[in-house]
């Protein structure tokens, strides 16, 4: 099986490569490769590797930013999505979109599920909301998986921002009142995986994928420097000091409530949370 990816040098993209079984044939393609705003470009791709199924990890992810970089986000996570499954459409291949929980405004007492509207709240949300209704408006074979919190050994994420303040920091003021379960990129990766070699199974599908534990920035924090302590890796403990969203004011507004119900892709494709607390002990130690 062809498959073609595009996001190639971001976490996902990045454990998708370590990942890949070796029945795969994975055409890893940056930015640098295939500018998926440009329809030239993708039709290009098309035609050079034929690929059977598509998997777009490429995203504009500066939350912040976006909110003074509009078009560039829009670019990306709206246009760049709707030019791809058109030609997935076109060419006959399957399509696996990644998404984000930004989709929701936050508001729910319950995690969200699959059929719940979306209602973003910052610009980032809003663009993936746009390729999301792009994707599915187009008819093509596709799936959208959304996901939350996402952290790995590669690249900028939580993790490695925490392990580099603790270094240099005795005490953190980090934000308590915004719920999610963070996503370990590998984990991500096995996903798609299964979700392709089930592709067969499924039309047009959302699935929710994210970690089994539901956590606060606070405590995701908390948990990363006691297991960096405890590994050696840290070599004093870090105090963590809980505050709320309006204490930490940012460009953009985040969701409190980030939670998503993954209820659907396990019944269906068998496919468990991701063990975070697993992988961040994995991460930190090695």
């Amino acid at each position: 099986m062809k498959v073609l990816l595009t996001g190639a040098n971001g976490q996902v993209g990045r454990s998708l490569q370590v990942r890949a079984p070796s029945d795969i044939d994975l055409i890893a393609l940056g930015s640098d490769k295939l500018n998926i705003t440009s329809i030239s470009s993708i039709n290009n791709a098309f035609s050079e590797y034929k690929p059977d199924v598509v998997i777009n990890a490429a995203a504009y992810t500066a939350v912040d930013k976006a909110e003074i970089e509009e078009d560039d986000a829009r670019a990306v996570n709206a246009l760049g999505p709707k030019l791809l499954v058109e030609a997935c459409k076109d060419n006959g291949a399957f399509f696996v979109h990644i998404s984000t929980d930004y989709v929701f405004d936050g508001e729910a007492t319950l995690p969200y599920k699959e059929t719940d509207p979306v209602n973003p709240i910052n610009i980032y949300g809003k663009s993936k909301a746009e390729g999301e209704q792009a994707i599915i408006r187009s008819d093509a074979h596709y799936i959208i998986l959304r996901t939350s919190w996402v952290f790995s050994e590669y690249g900028k994420n939580f993790l490695k921002t925490m392990m580099q303040l603790g270094a240099q920091k005795d005490r953190l003021n980090i934000v308590a009142d915004q719920m999610g379960a963070p996503t370990y990129a590998g984990d991500i990766a096995d996903a798609i995986y299964t979700i392709i070699r089930n592709k067969d199974k499924f039309r047009q599908e959302i699935f929710h994928y994210t970690g089994d534990q539901i956590t606060s920035w606070m405590d995701f924090a908390k948990y990363i420097f006691k297991i960096a302590y405890e590994s050696g890796k840290l070599q004093k403990r870090v105090f963590v000091k809980g505050i709320t969203s309006e204490e930490y004011p940012t460009a953009s507004k985040r969701p409190k409530n980030s939670v998503l119900d993954c209820k659907k892709i396990k019944d269906l494709c068998d496919i468990n949370a991701s063990n975070w607390q697993a992988a961040v002990i994995k991460i930190i130690k090695s």
